[in-house]
């Protein structure tokens, strides 16, 4: 790792301006300015795409950033030119001081924008104190709107107080809602429609998502993976054709609308139609290693530098060296799989 940091240049100085434009480059050109980041490897469900039903081992917590680590690696990602934030999970509203988090990251002024990815079960708690510490809007998982079927796919959750959640955001300012629904062969395939329906009565965004092949889900991949081509089919064969919207390149829902909706239908395509060309993000895993792609073991190590004494400009070298050894893409239509960690583990 060192020899390929000392070939990217000088680290440089936290009193340093970032560039106005870019973050670190990787290897391919590609700026990064947008980072995710897993608060917990912990959540309150079980979704059937993201955790086996049993077997699921949790980090001990002496293994994840502490509130002080996260903050100053935040500083630090924001310094070097990122300025977009996210805090995803397992669930990140059953992290402990999740307010004074969100305070903390919001106050570096290189950040543009702080949102979370939330399964909103205890959303309707804290929104509205989650929004005056600088949260700008939340994406929330919500894959059907059938309560009993709600309850099987997230293996025991409560439809009703996720519908609380999403309403106290809304109320709170965090627009625009984002619900994004991952859609499973023979589970909630057929429940499309009714989550499409809410952008003829919401100005939302409902984001339909292709299921990703994450570690101990695997079986389920391969069993129930309905393409985006398939929803939109079903789709258009009950509202007719969908109007196509303009997407920004970087962002991996490509977005569509029913003609005369507030709201907007959104398609994320990995499997089908991967956008690793346009991508500008890495993660932030919830023990302190930088995961330079979602579907790639290759990890950047922050926590244990941490611990051991190193300097701002020793991480800040860390991550620029990280982000330039950045892979191209994934290779899951040919066959390869290479997590090794379950996705409540690397961050959504």
């Amino acid at each position: 790792m060192q020899t390929q940091v000392a070939t990217i240049g000088k680290p440089l100085h936290l009193a340093d301006k970032p560039s106005p434009l870019t973050g670190p480059r990787d290897s391919f050109g590609r700026a990064m300015n947008y980072l995710r980041i897993s608060l917990t490897d912990r959540c309150n469900f079980r979704c059937l795409y993201c955790m086996p039903a049993v077997g699921m081992k949790f980090q001990p917590r002496d293994e994840l950033l502490t509130d002080e680590e996260l903050i100053r690696l935040v500083g630090i990602f924001a310094k070097s030119g990122f300025t977009k934030f996210r805090l995803t999970g397992g669930e990140p509203t059953v992290r402990p001081h999740l307010v004074d988090i969100v305070r903390g990251i919001k106050s570096f002024p290189g950040v543009q924008e702080l949102s979370m990815t939330t399964n909103a079960l205890i959303l309707g708690r804290i929104a509205a104190d989650l929004k005056v510490a600088g949260l700008d809007r939340v994406n929330v998982s919500i894959d059907t709107l059938d309560p009993v079927r709600f309850k099987m796919m997230t293996r025991g959750g409560r439809l009703d107080l996720v519908w609380q959640g999403i309403e106290a955001a809304d109320a709170a300012g965090m627009k625009p809602i984002k619900l994004n629904t991952v859609v499973l062969k023979n589970q909630n395939d057929l429940d499309v429609i009714k989550m499409a329906e809410l952008t003829l009565a919401h100005d939302w965004q409902v984001r339909f998502l292709e299921m990703m092949p994450m570690e101990g889900v695997g079986p389920v991949y391969d069993e129930s993976l309905v393409t985006s081509e398939e929803t939109r089919a079903r789709l258009e064969a009950h509202f007719g054709p969908l109007k196509e919207l303009e997407s920004n390149p970087s962002d991996p829902s490509r977005n569509w609308r029913i003609p005369g909706a507030p709201g907007t239908i959104g398609f994320i395509s990995p499997i089908s139609a991967p956008f690793c060309e346009t991508c500008n993000r890495v993660r932030l895993t919830a023990d302190g290693k930088l995961r330079l792609c979602l579907l790639w073991a290759d990890e950047v190590d922050f926590r244990d530098m941490m611990r051991n004494g190193a300097t701002d400009d020793d991480l800040l070298a860390q991550l620029r060296g990280g982000v330039w050894r950045k892979p191209w893409g994934h290779r899951i239509a040919e066959g390869e799989r290479n997590t090794v960690r379950g996705m409540s583990q690397i961050g959504g």
